[in-house]
Formats: C-alpha cells, structure tokens, sequence
C-alpha cells in the first residue's frame, strides 16, 4: 500500500508543480506562493474538522523540524522560477535527483534521529540511471 501512496503522492507534485507554476506566472513567484500556502492552510483545516482530529502536543519536538515549513514555501518558490524555462518534467527530474541524494545522506548517517541505513553499492547503478535520463531530456 505505500508503494501505491507514494507513486500516488510522486503523480501529485507532477499536477502540483504545474498548477503552481500556472499561478505563479500570473501572479508572480513570492505573491503565488501565499496564495497557494493560504489555500493549503484553509484545505487542512478542513480536514481537520472533518476527521475531528486534535493536533497533539508538541512540546518535545526541536524548533528546528519546524523548518520543514519553511522549506516548503521555499520548494513552491524555486519550482515556479523552474518550471517557466525548463517545463514540468525537468523540474521534477532534477527535484527528485536533489531528493535522492539529500535522502541517502540523511538515511546513511541517520540524521534527524532516524534509522541509520547504510548506503548500498548497488544503489549506484540507480544514480547513473537516474542521471543519464535526466542528461537525455536536457539534449535539445
């Protein structure tokens, strides 16, 4: 099932940094990006309501995982300058090489008190592929 879900979510950021990229060419990259974050507020708190979910006590997580938001607006800024010169699927290509390599970093040394998963020599093969599809689609 989470197989489904993150394929389901990877299909998402395609739609996402499309119809963002739309807004933010209308209304410019800093203007878009409230309105799609006031959006996003507005569409969990429905959520919220609907599932009659409480958010739980915080106390004892570190300020700095609240950053996640932040680097959000960021993500939603730097796609929509992307996606005007190099399309939906070289910004998402690029995006995931970036998440790829963050996240084997992340996993290897087990930052952010997560499991440690040491990186894997095969895991090689997957970055040259990954890297000479990307290279293909920047041939004009």
């Amino acid at each position: 099932m989470n197989y489904i879900i993150s394929v389901f979510t990877g299909a998402l950021l395609a739609l996402m940094v499309s119809l963002n990229g739309t807004v933010g060419n209308a209304s410019g990259n800093y203007a878009s990006s409230v309105i799609i974050h006031v959006i996003g507020l507005v569409g969990i708190i429905i959520v919220l309501i609907a599932t009659k979910s409480k958010i739980k006590n915080l106390k004892n997580i570190p300020f700095y995982m609240y950053t996640g938001g932040l680097i959000g607006v960021l993500t939603v800024i730097f796609s929509n300058m992307s996606f005007t010169k190099l399309g939906v699927s070289l910004t998402i290509s690029l995006g995931l090489c970036g998440q790829l390599v963050t996240s084997i970093i992340i996993d290897h040394f087990g930052y952010f008190n997560l499991p440690v998963t040491k990186f894997n020599k095969k895991k090689i093969i997957g970055f040259v592929i990954i890297i000479l599809g990307i290279f293909v689609m920047t041939i004009q």
